[in-house]
C-alpha cells in the first residue's frame, strides 16, 4: 500500500502540473463546476421554497442528498481521472508500455493522475454536508454509521462501473460515451429517487444501482431504509465489483496492442 500510495501520489504531481499549465483555463473549469453546482443549489432553493416538502423531505433533507450525491459522484472524478485518457493511451498504444510497468496494470490505468481541481468542489461539497446534518436534527449512531457504510459501499460500486468500463475499452476502445452515459444517469440522483415514479423508480434503483447508490446511505441515516435494502446494497456492492474484476481480466487477455 506505501508502495502505490507514492505511486499515486507522483502521478498526482504530474497531472496537477499538467492541469495548472494553463492558469486561465484552470480558473474557468473551477468557476464552470462551481457555477453548476450552485445552479442547482438555487434550483433546489426555489423549488422548496415554494413546495415547502419534497417527497415529505424537508429542504436540509433534501440539501443533504443533492451534498451526498456531490460527493459520491465527484470522489470517482478525482480519484479515476485516467480513465477519461484510456482511450487514447489504448489507440496510441502507450497501454503496451503500461502492462510492462512493474505496477499492477488496473491500478495505472485508474489511479495514474487525479485531478487537483476536483478538491476546491468536494471541500465545499463535504462542508455543505456538515452543515447540512446539523440542520436536519438529531439522528441516532445507528444512521450515522449505515450512512458511512452505504457511502463507502457507493464508491465501491462507480469504482466497478470504471473497472467495467476499461475492459470495455480494450475489447471495443469506447470509453468516453460510456463514461458520459454513466455520468448523465447518475445525476438522476441529485434528488431522492422516490420522486420519480415507477417504472423508472425500479430501473434506477435496482437495474441501474443510481438509487442505491445515491438515495440509500441518506435514507438510512434518517431511519427510511427497510433492513432488506441495506443487506440489498451491500450485496449488490459486492457482486459488482467481482463481475467488473472478472471482466477486466477477461478483456486484458485479450488485448492484442496497437500492431494487430
Amino acid at each position: 500500500m506505501k508502495k502505490y500510495f507514492r505511486l499515486w501520489w507522483i502521478y498526482t504531481k504530474a497531472a496537477a502540473q499538467l492541469s495548472l499549465e494553463s492558469r486561465l483555463g484552470a480558473v474557468f473549469f473551477l468557476v464552470g463546476k462551481f457555477l453548476r453546482f450552485l445552479l442547482m443549489f438555487y434550483f433546489l432553493y426555489i423549488l422548496l421554497n415554494q413546495t415547502k416538502s419534497l417527497q415529505n423531505y424537508t429542504f436540509w433533507q433534501v440539501i443533504f442528498f443533492y451534498a451526498t450525491f456531490s460527493l459520491i459522484d465527484g470522489i470517482p472524478q478525482f480519484l479515476l481521472r485516467e480513465v477519461y485518457r484510456f482511450r487514447r493511451h489504448v489507440m496510441s498504444g502507450y497501454f503496451d508500455y503500461v502492462l510492462l510497468q512493474p505496477q499492477k496494470t488496473l491500478f495505472k490505468s485508474l489511479f495514474a493522475g487525479s485531478d487537483v481541481l476536483d478538491i476546491p468542489l468536494l471541500i465545499f461539497s463535504f462542508g455543505l454536508l456538515i452543515y447540512s446534518a446539523f440542520q436536519i436534527g438529531p439522528v441516532n449512531l445507528t444512521g450515522v454509521i449505515l450512512y458511512i457504510l452505504l457511502f463507502i459501499n457507493s464508491l465501491v460500486i462507480a469504482l466497478s462501473f470504471h473497472i467495467f468500463v476499461l475492459g470495455l475499452g480494450i475489447l471495443t476502445t469506447e470509453v468516453d460515451n460510456s463514461i458520459m452515459l454513466f455520468r448523465d444517469i447518475t445525476r438522476m440522483g441529485q434528488m431522492p429517487i422516490t420522486i420519480y415514479q415507477y417504472p423508472i423508480s425500479f430501473i434506477i434503483t435496482f437495474i441501474i444501482p443510481v438509487g442505491i447508490m445515491m438515495t440509500f446511505p441518506v435514507q438510512a441515516m434518517l431511519g427510511l431504509l427497510a433492513p432488506y435494502l441495506v443487506v440489498l446494497s451491500f450485496g449488490f456492492g459486492l457482486i459488482f465489483i467481482f463481475l467488473s474484476y472478472t471482466f477486466w481480466k477477461y478483456a486484458l487477455l485479450r488485448y492484442q496492442s496497437v500492431s494487430s
